[in-house]
């Protein structure tokens, strides 16, 4: 039974002891119908600038408390991509990481597509997208699919990279930013990575062509737009 369903059905019981409340949303439900939806078929081949974002959790085993999360933005039509530590889940934070971040990358960011988390689905960080004209989706709720290429380099460069330990704390915070300064440079110009072309599905089977390997900074030489 739904939520609705049991509102519903206790309406009578409520209005006769004066406690007949409709549920309110949570605010970054609003949020969230406010900004559009974009899945993975949507992109068709968009210029450089238009990222997925998403944050890595360095929480170890228990996440509990306070711990270090790592901020990824991956470039859809080259994979460019960026991380920085953030020290505390907090959007007014994210958003100051993020006007960082934009000042590393090689061009404009225009648009920042998101997963539906209450730190990015919020009017902080919708306004702030609005007031620098960047173009702000997020992806369908539960479907990781839709930020296939942000997920992809989540486990490529942060996990294989940094693991999977609980770090806390400025001082992990700022060792994480130096390892990343560092690693960013490995990741754009040195690692070449296979990007789709194109999928055909014939009956169950699923054929899937790419682009010989190349990396970030080549992809962005390339192309022409």
């Amino acid at each position: 039974m739904s939520a609705a369903t049991i509102d519903r059905a206790l309406g009578d019981i409520r209005r006769q002891r004066g406690t007949a409340t409709r549920r309110r949303s949570a605010p970054s439900a609003a949020i969230r119908r406010s900004v559009a939806v974009r899945t993975f078929d949507d992109w068709d081949d968009p210029p450089p600038g238009f990222v997925e974002a998403d944050l890595v959790a360095h929480s170890g085993p228990v996440a509990r408390g306070s711990f270090v999360q790592t901020l990824v933005l991956t470039d859809i039509a080259t994979g460019w991509t960026e991380c920085a530590p953030l020290l505390v889940r907090e959007q007014r934070l994210l958003t100051e990481v993020l006007g960082e971040l934009r000042k590393l990358l090689p061009f404009p960011l225009l648009g920042l597509d998101t997963d539906n988390d209450s730190v990015f689905m919020n009017e902080t960080v919708r306004d702030y997208c609005e007031q620098v004209g960047i173009e702000f989706t997020r992806c369908r709720p539960y479907r990781k699919n839709d930020q296939a290429w942000v997920e992809q380099k989540n486990g490529a460069v942060v996990r294989r990279t940094i693991g999977y330990r609980r770090f806390e704390g400025l001082e992990a915070a700022a060792a994480l930013a130096r390892l990343y300064g560092a690693m960013r440079l490995f990741v754009n110009f040195c690692q070449h990575s296979f990007k789709l072309a194109a999928k055909a599905r014939n009956g169950s089977q699923v054929r899937k062509r790419y682009h010989p390997p190349a990396t970030p900074c080549q992809r962005l030489l390339a192309d022409a737009r």
